[in-house]
């Protein structure tokens, strides 16, 4: 091979490794603001669940919401958060009326009922939330501490 050849095939070589170099380095970028936007995306979402968590929470201890619709609220709210908060036991009392009350049907299917298993239904979730309804305060009382002492409270 000549001179002139091989000058040839070494300049192509270059271009292709320094084309390939910044491809890599495009991808590299795109992969940082791809992970940037997920950090930012989960902490919106964070904050979104922490700020409905202080709503429900608030509207139970006021008595505005059902306890049943409250506590089970809560109770998922935590689990998005971290799950291991729904077992702490401060608030242990959502998801003990969760599995007290997850039985009954909710929405359409409680539309399927006949008025008499609809009445049955809700005799079984009254007496539940009359058994949990101090237990389930007290732990929405127990979120607003919590929150109230702001972000270092996650864990």
């Amino acid at each position: 091979m000549s001179s002139t050849g091989a000058l040839i095939l070494l300049v192509v070589a270059m271009a292709a490794v320094i084309g390939l170099c910044l491809y890599a380095w495009r991808l590299r970028k795109e992969v940082a603001r791809r992970e940037a936007y997920r950090r930012d995306e989960d902490s919106r979402a964070l904050q979104n669940s922490l700020e409905n968590l202080d709503y429900v929470a608030s509207a139970l201890v006021q008595q505005q919401v059902d306890i049943t619709e409250g506590a089970w609220r809560c109770k998922v709210l935590l689990e998005i958060i971290d799950p291991s908060l729904a077992e702490r036991p401060e608030f242990q009392a959502f998801s003990e009326h969760f599995n007290r009350t997850r039985h009954l049907k909710t929405h359409s299917a409680r539309q399927q009922l006949t008025a008499r298993e609809r009445m049955q239904e809700d005799k079984e979730r009254l007496a539940a939330e009359d058994d949990m309804r101090e237990a389930v305060v007290e732990a929405a009382k127990a979120v607003l501490e919590w929150r109230a002492k702001g972000a270092d409270a996650l864990h």
